[in-house]
């Protein structure tokens, strides 16, 4: 958590009001970065080889992502 702090809940209304700012930093950051790798998905499906993997290991995490969602 060295990017915007602890996130884990204590039991201290003051703490975790922090810790609540921070995940919801964290939270935006994440979504941001799911965005970016999302958007390299379709290159799954280009001739080019080089673009091609790139393509299929966003995919395949994306893939991963979804199904954690499970929980």
């Amino acid at each position: 958590m060295k990017l915007n702090g602890p996130i884990y809940a204590v039991g201290d209304s003051n703490v975790d009001a922090k810790r609540l700012e921070n995940l919801k930093e964290l939270t935006q950051l994440v979504d941001a970065l799911l965005f970016d790798i999302a958007e390299l998905a379709p290159f799954a499906n280009r001739p080019e080889a080089s673009i091609k993997a790139i393509g299929n290991y966003a995919k395949a995490f994306i893939e991963e992502v979804q199904a954690a969602d499970d929980f």
